[in-house]
């Protein structure tokens, strides 16, 4: 660091050269310097002047004449070279930061930096353009604030004091205006990029020094007090400037919540737990807000953070798999607080409007044409789901009225928000048409209702058939469930082979708990079977999308009855054609076959006819799949047995838990037998390829993990089609 004598000359070499430039002088002048560390070159003035030009810009330029304001034409030129200041500043830091300089180049940026922030004090300047009413200039400064920040925590690892301080008094005075939301927004850069780089004692650090005043900040927009909550909720939310703030202040609880995934076992802060010691009340802000985007980012904040996927977004590391000491506990609460609002109407209060598009609402003619908002209604309904799950998984609840309770104030809330979900008879088919184009939602929605499902089935103390009656009901029956996604992917195995690869979705875990229990409830899979396949479920999820006037529709040609779905919702549950469903299994995101190890008989795959797979030599060959198709209907007992789990005229409303008739008579023709022999031997035959390919790869040592569990419960389920199926022709 320069010494007195050294800063006093600096100082006056800066002023000098300031004195004999322009304007348009030294923006020519910064836009070189730019220019060449574009290109990796040294910039032809000296560091110093470079640095002395970059501190004009910053700080703005003052009137010559005395006047007590500039002419608009100088106000412009100031703001361009502020901006140029700036945006010079954050790419030094950034390119130094990331070492992609040249040895020469990098102690020419040093020597400015050097100037920049131990001579000139460039930090206060910086933080002083907070507070400038420009949106622009105000953003530019809270950007190089947290580059330079982030530079000085990478190398030194030190805070910058100025920065700090500022932070702290605003987060615990909470003005409004752009001084707070730069604060926000510099605050939550530098934490990602911590987060990214993995610098958890620089964090942790970091976070102890500002916890306390960002407990009092969400303290005064979150309060805990019910009393207050709404009136502080109602005063923050009425004005239109404090959408911007609230959306900043939503990201850096995301970013708080995604820090404490990463500090494992070690000491968690107040100001990481945030999100969920303050759901109640975040809760609150979803009915009390009048902005209906900060609604939409409180609810998915909170499904992120009940799902432990806050900061996905970015791409972060992953969480170590250890939890801090009150993990548990503080899921728990909020688990309890989603529940406890459920329970005293919430869902009345939250309002879903028309989808979005390109970030604005668009408007067709009168109401009819208007589709939901997709987002929502998945985030509402996830973050019901899981809290149920977690519900019963931690507060041993024995009751399945309650929680049937809670799946009809769901259904309620679906049916009053959405058309396509209300005409839909078949409640199972709710999770595919609402979660059909999102994956990594659909199998966290599956996973969650399949253990809601195993609950009411351990604590209702009814027979297997009344249990899968009022599951079908309540529409949280595993088998329609994982029937409807086999036939989303028009049962292609090797789309279930990319789920169980890829780390994106839970569908590893949903699908090893499903396979135990369907080796267990076989004869309610193949009920199941042909609960999916009868022609009012289909119909009306055709139906249900087309009562949307709005949108393109996809077509189905050369069926007598065309198919139209709404772009808006994905054609999810709509069962293919048994003749097109060949065709459209053809077509895989992955060919598997494709390795050098692979054997040269499966590389070609004919157009015509496709060729055997490994399983169709086997006893499920292709010669097994036609006689299935073709084969006598079932017998009396078991179409009875079928009809019973589904009938689409009976629904109910209410807490109560809701079960089904049977009927004692056969309402499924020969064509529906056929058809429910269809969807059972299409079902066991992509199982049985899945066994095939993940053998396969496994004995060629190209599987990621051991999946000897996984072929295990596989090869029971074809032990148990094989027996259904010999049991079946000897009747």
């Amino acid at each position: 660091m320069a010494g007195p004598r050294g800063r006093g000359s600096i100082m006056e070499r800066i002023a000098s050269s300031r004195d004999r430039s322009t304007m348009r002088e030294r923006f020519d002048c910064l836009t070189d310097a730019y220019r060449c560390f574009l290109t990796g070159s040294c910039p032809s003035q000296r560091a110093v002047d470079v640095a002395g030009l970059i501190l004009s810009g910053v700080c703005g330029l003052v009137p010559e004449d005395g006047a007590l304001s500039l002419s608009a034409h100088c106000h412009d030129s100031s703001v361009e070279l502020t901006c140029l200041s700036l945006t010079l500043v954050e790419r030094i830091t950034s390119r130094l930061t990331s070492r992609s300089l040249s040895p020469a180049v990098t102690l020419y940026c040093v020597e400015i930096l050097v100037v920049l922030f131990q001579d000139l004090d460039l930090m206060s300047h910086l933080i002083h353009q907070f507070q400038t009413e420009d949106q622009i200039i105000s953003h530019l400064a809270a950007k190089t604030v947290s580059t330079c920040v982030f530079y000085q925590l990478h190398q030194s690892g030190t805070i910058s004091p100025v920065w700090q301080q500022k932070c702290v008094q605003v987060f615990y005075s909470s003005p409004s205006g752009p001084e707070l939301d730069a604060c926000l927004w510099s605050l939550t850069e530098v934490l990602k990029r911590l987060l990214k780089g993995a610098h958890q004692d620089i964090l942790g650090k970091l976070l102890a020094a500002l916890d306390s005043s960002l407990c009092a900040l969400c303290s005064k927009f979150l309060p805990d007090e019910r009393k207050e909550e709404t009136q502080c909720l109602v005063d923050v939310t009425s004005s239109r400037r404090w959408g911007t703030t609230w959306c900043l202040l939503l990201d850096l609880l995301e970013v708080l919540t995604a820090s404490s995934l990463t500090c494992g076992a070690g000491v968690c802060l107040k100001s990481q737990r945030m999100t969920h010691t303050h759901s109640s009340a975040l809760l609150t802000t979803v009915s009390c807000s009048s902005q209906y985007f900060v609604k939409k980012r409180v609810l998915l904040l909170l499904k992120r953070a009940l799902l432990q996927k806050a900061g996905e977004d970015w791409a972060l590391g992953g969480s170590t798999g250890l939890r801090y000491k009150h993990f548990h506990s503080d899921m728990n609460m909020l688990a309890q607080s989603v529940l406890t609002a459920v329970t005293t109407d919430w869902l009345q209060s939250v309002q879903v409007e028309s989808a979005s598009f390109f970030g604005g609402t668009r408007h067709v003619g009168g109401e009819e044409g208007q589709k939901p908002d997709c987002v929502m209604l998945r985030s509402v309904s996830l973050l019901l789901l899981k809290s149920m799950e977690l519900h019963i998984q931690t507060a041993g609840v024995d009751s399945a009225t309650e929680v049937y309770g809670y799946l009809q104030s769901l259904w309620g809330f679906l049916r009053r928000c959405s058309v396509q979900l209300t005409e839909v008879t078949h409640r199972c088919c709710w999770v595919s048409l609402l979660f059909g184009d999102q994956d990594d939602d659909m199998m966290e929605a599956a996973k969650a209702l399949f253990s809601i499902f195993l609950h009411h089935r351990r604590c209702s103390g009814l027979d297997e058939l009344a249990v899968l009656e009022a599951a079908c009901a309540s529409g949280c029956n595993p088998h329609c469930h994982f029937l409807l996604l086999l036939q989303s992917i028009s049962f292609d195995h090797s789309i279930l082979l990319d789920f169980l690869i890829s780390t994106e979705t839970c569908f590893l875990e949903y699908f090893v708990r499903y396979l135990k229990y369907l080796s267990a409830d076989w004869r309610g899979f193949t009920a199941a079977c042909g609960t999916i396949s009868l022609p009012d479920c289909h119909l009306s999820l055709q139906q249900s999308p087309t009562a949307s006037a709005g949108g393109d529709m996809l077509k189905v040609k050369g069926e007598p009855d065309q198919v139209e779905v709404s772009s808006c919702v994905q054609p999810t549950g709509v069962i293919p054609p048994v003749g097109t469903t060949r065709l459209a299994a053809g077509f895989h995101l992955v060919e598997y076959d494709s390795s050098d190890q692979s054997d040269p008989e499966n590389m070609e795959v004919s157009q015509e006819e496709p060729g055997p797979s490994a399983c169709e030599k086997g006893r499920f060959s292709a010669l097994y799949v036609k006689q299935e198709l073709s084969g006598p209907p079932l017998p009396i007992r078991h179409r009875q047995y079928e009809s019973s789990v589904y009938k689409p005229n009976s629904r109910q409303e209410g807490p109560s838990l809701p079960v089904l008739q049977s009927e004692q008579t056969s309402s499924c023709p020969t064509v529906s037998g056929q058809l429910t022999c269809g969807t059972l031997a299409r079902a066991v035959l992509c199982l049985s390829e899945l066994r095939e390919v993940v053998t396969r790869l496994q004995t060629k040592k190209l599987f990621p993990y051991n999946p000897s569990s996984l072929l295990k419960l596989l090869a029971q389920v074809q032990n148990c089609s094989e027996q259904s199926h010999l049991l079946h022709f000897n009747k």
